[in-house]
């Protein structure tokens, strides 16, 4: 059975001063806390298993929060403590033993969708190896990574380039095989001293075991007060 790793780390500095006292994953979109919504999204696939990656002064303040999870249906959450700010791939390899060599479903705690994702879950547990991602049509690619597709295949991953070739953005959710922490654990820290998940992805693309699904319906991070503003507009209007 797949399991669910939401990442909830990192010290939020976009969302300063609001993250002098809270992690951002806790501050309120529209009339939720922020961690509220991938958790939904996985509970909503099917994802019963799930760890929240969490760091930072407040990281005590999720367990006060969601207790053993049961307000969402689960019998139990398990919590991991990610030390400094290491990149989002950093993170996810904190989950290993809990990953426990099953596939898993891994969503970036900022990321709010309107899609289910139970059907590119369902996919995905067919699929006898690789990973998935999940790609959005935007009108601002330049600020993501962005996927290059040829024949039906994601061929590259290019982060916030400055000439998109596409308008396809990746977007904060990544279902891996295993394998994933073999990756991490070969890669070497970027410009930025971080495990970047692009090239995580990008070696999947290599050995040509990359698939994707596309969002139809809205989706946004909320980690900057732009788009906190316009995922607490968004669930308000159109509801979640």
């Amino acid at each position: 059975m797949m399991k669910g790793v939401i990442l909830a780390g990192g010290l939020g500095t976009r969302l300063m001063p609001c993250t002098k006292v809270t992690n951002k994953h806790l501050l309120p979109v529209y009339n939720k806390p922020m961690i509220y919504y991938p958790l939904n999204t996985l509970v909503k696939a099917g994802i019963e298993d799930i760890m929240i990656v969490t760091g930072g002064n407040y990281a005590g303040d999720f367990l006060r929060l969601l207790g053993n999870g049961s307000e969402f249906g689960l019998k139990d959450i398990s919590y991991t403590y990610q030390e400094g700010e290491g990149g989002i791939a950093h993170a996810l390899k904190l989950a290993e033993n809990f990953a426990d060599e099953e596939k898993v479903v891994v969503m970036l705690g900022d990321n709010i969708i309107k899609d289910d994702i139970s059907d590119a879950v369902e996919e995905f547990e067919k699929q006898q190896e690789g990973a998935r991602i999940f790609l959005k049509d935007v009108p601002d690619p330049e600020r993501f990574g962005v996927a290059e597709i040829q024949d039906g295949r994601v061929i590259n991953i290019e982060e916030k380039p400055e000439k998109p070739l596409t308008n396809y953005a990746v977007i904060g959710i990544y279902m891996y095989d295993n394998s994933v922490f073999e990756i991490i654990n070969s890669l070497k820290p970027s410009e930025r001293g971080e495990l970047e998940i692009t090239d995580v992805n990008n070696e999947y693309i290599r050995r040509g075991t990359m698939t994707y699904s596309i969002i139809k319906g809205w989706w946004t991070d909320a980690g900057t007060f732009d788009s906190l503003y316009r995922a607490s507009k968004l669930v308000a209007e159109y509801g979640l």
